[in-house]
């Protein structure tokens, strides 16, 4: 198995984890119907604040994550938010989900990051087990604000 970070030429690697992404979390709507065109995609992956990485075995994207470098300014540093993670079903409980997350919290160490964070859903037990042999739990509330338009006075 191979881990690897995504670059702007990795449009079609981006596609497949994507496709990963979109049956692991049983979400076709989000991950595969408006998908954007490829050189938007580019962009995204040019970006040093976004980091992508798959898991390949035999060529074939199996895993991967999606995370975002988030400078603070409190102090001179950054802390990563680990946004996605999925390996596809039928290569779990290989450790692929560890290495990937061993692969972010080197990222983090090499870049000064203060901490790499993420979030887990109740209910979804091998992702909270997964986080709580890897570090602390904190339990917080989430909330989704929607955006507002401004109002013309």
């Amino acid at each position: 198995m191979i881990i690897r970070r995504l670059g702007p030429a990795d449009v079609a690697a981006m596609r497949a984890l994507n496709a990963v992404y979109a049956a692991a979390f049983d979400d076709p709507v989000t991950y595969r119907i408006d998908q954007p065109d490829d050189a938007w995609l580019a962009r995204q992956l040019g970006r040093d604040s976004l980091i992508l990485l798959v898991a390949e075995l035999d060529g074939q994207i199996v895993g991967g994550l999606t995370a975002y470098d988030l400078p603070k300014l409190e102090a001179a540093r950054s802390e990563i938010y680990l946004y996605d993670l999925a390996v596809d079903a039928a290569h779990r409980r290989r450790g692929i989900a560890t290495a990937l997350i061993a692969e972010l919290q080197h990222i983090a160490a090499e870049t000064g990051a203060w901490a790499v964070f993420v979030q887990a859903d109740y209910g979804d037990d091998p992702a909270v087990a997964l986080y709580t042999k890897l570090g602390v739990r904190e339990d917080v509330m989430h909330f989704d604000l929607p955006p507002l338009p401004r109002t013309k006075d």
